[in-house]
């Protein structure tokens, strides 16, 4: 069943690898939490920069940003980068400390990364790298120019594309929100154009297709599915 949950006053970060990742499989999820009254950031870790579609895009990384910027602005979200280059995300203490800083900046309540066993190696890495930084952001012993967090924030982990090898626990109604996650996969215009490549699937397909799939399960027209990050200190009530 879809999860009934108000998510006003808090302040939700979703950690997505790729500029477009978070249309694919969070988007509606944010849309209503700032629906909601909450405030919205989108962390993207990687330039987007070995994304190239048949026809190579010049200078491919700026383009990439600023897809994802008028993206965030139909989504209402603030935007932040790790600026890491494609294919060399890692979680290393420097990878940690540069994500940890970005959490103590924006000062999340909620969380929202990927599924750890996602397809992509990017995605996992981002997965790991969100966990771990989730944890020490608040901690006083790890230094960086802001200070830490009072608590650690929720922290969930979001369907992996194609619903391959994940299992929700949880799912969040965005029926409401299906169009605005298709006009802001419209902004990424360099991807739309490897629709035709051999080894990309079709982005719109993919987005339509999984929201349908899961608001199925969970008995709406849309929805998003999560697991919610069970460990010490970092389970909440909603």
């Amino acid at each position: 069943m879809a999860v009934q949950l108000s998510f006003a006053d808090e302040r939700v970060l979703a950690v997505m690898a790729h500029p477009d990742d978070a249309e694919l499989l969070c988007a509606g999820t944010l849309a209503r939490a700032r629906a909601d009254g909450a405030t919205i950031g989108l962390c993207v870790l990687c330039r987007g920069d070995k994304g190239q579609p048949v026809t190579p895009v010049a200078e491919l990384a700026r383009q990439r940003r600023q897809e994802t910027t008028e993206a965030a602005e139909l989504l209402g979200a603030q935007t932040m980068y790790g600026d890491f280059a494609d294919g060399e995300l890692t979680d290393d203490y420097a990878s940690r400390m540069r994500l940890v800083e970005i959490f103590r900046r924006f000062r999340p309540t909620l969380v929202i990364a990927h599924a750890a066993n996602d397809y992509h190696a990017d995605h996992r890495a981002a997965s790991a790298l969100a966990e771990s930084a989730s944890w020490f952001c608040s901690s006083r012993g790890h230094r960086t120019p802001s200070p830490p967090l009072e608590t650690p924030p929720a922290l969930w982990f979001c369907d992996a594309l194609e619903m391959l090898g994940f299992e929700p626990t949880f799912y969040v109604d965005v029926s409401e929100y299906v169009d605005l996650k298709r006009r802001m996969l419209d902004c990424h215009r360099s991807q739309l154009q490897r629709s035709g490549d051999r080894d990309y699937t079709p982005l719109e397909h993919l987005l339509v297709r999984q929201a349908a799939a899961r608001g199925s399960q969970a008995g709406s027209a849309a929805a998003e599915a999560f697991r919610q990050h069970q460990a010490l200190l970092r389970t909440r009530a909603w």
